[in-house]
């Protein structure tokens, strides 16, 4: 029974580790892995000192902690809404709505913001319509990172906010009719019941967030910035995909991934051993 599984992980899982070699490679299409030529740590240092390696650095945990404090508590207060409504019916056409982004392509989204913020856009009309000046949003590098946030909470909210819905319905109803029966209300039993009893989904989904703190998606980068707005926009990924795919640079883009992995899994590892120590929930 345990044939099938075990080849399927290592034939997809394990056997794609060995392109970890072209990190140290010179690496040539036609020569393949195993023939081209072994540069060491070249890769990993052309990185290191390149110009625009702080830079990189900056922006991707910029943005990543913005989503940190903005984007991870915004499913879990959708989630506690959600647990307090009455209406079925309502509750259903809330759940519903905010569902519907997660569905939608990376590309509608793009074009869906760029639509909205270019200088003869809604959000401009409404600007000229109350007689405020017009603003160039997708122009200036200080607005990239409250355009990518706020996209990401509304694409990803909803489906969010699925896990903590799922981890409520864990909870011991018999809190709730203790706590009701000592004249809790409800703000006090969310606040001494329902968090208490989702704090270990909390935790993990933090720790598994923070692990990303040096990585994220490129795609929706890449649609939005523009040459004015690289200085608060360009992340690793981005230049990663400028150098590695566009430039056909594998040996540095697949450094490069090895050098985040390695960062992420010192990340959580740290992260996962302070909270075992601290409040007794862990990943492991």
């Amino acid at each position: 029974m345990m044939i099938v599984p075990m080849v399927y992980f290592v034939i997809f899982k394990y056997g794609p580790m060995l392109g970890l070699l072209i990190a140290f490679k010179d690496y040539n299409v036609f020569q393949g892995i195993w023939k081209s030529e072994w540069v060491g740590t070249k890769y990993f240092q052309q990185f290191l000192w390149d110009p625009y390696f702080w830079k990189l650095v900056r922006n991707t945990v910029l943005m990543n902690i913005y989503l940190i404090i903005f984007f991870f508590p915004a499913p879990i207060i959708l989630a506690l809404l959600l647990n307090e409504m009455k209406h079925k019916l309502f509750k259903k056409f809330v759940q519903t709505v905010s569902y519907l982004p997660h569905f939608l392509s990376t590309v509608v989204i793009c074009g869906m913001i760029v639509n909205f913020l270019t200088n003869e856009g809604l959000v401009n009309r409404i600007l000229g319509g109350l007689g405020l000046e017009r603003v160039q949003f997708l122009m200036l590098p200080e607005w990239f990172r409250t355009i990518y946030v706020s996209s990401e909470i509304w694409q990803g909210l909803g489906w969010g906010a699925i896990i903590y819905l799922a981890a409520l319905t864990s909870i011991d109803p018999q809190l709730y009719e203790a706590a009701t029966m000592d004249g809790a209300s409800r703000w006090k039993q969310a606040l001494h019941v329902t968090i208490p009893g989702i704090a270990p989904v909390i935790t993990i989904m933090f720790l598994l967030n923070l692990g990303n703190i040096m990585s994220i998606g490129y795609e929706k980068i890449l649609l939005l910035y523009t040459g004015p707005t690289y200085e608060t926009a360009d992340v690793i990924s981005t230049y990663v995909y400028r150098r590695g795919l566009v430039g056909s640079d594998f040996g540095f883009a697949t450094a490069v991934e090895l050098f985040q992995s390695v960062i992420v899994v010192i990340f959580v590892v740290s992260a996962n051993y302070i909270s075992r120590k601290v409040g007794e929930t862990s990943l492991w």
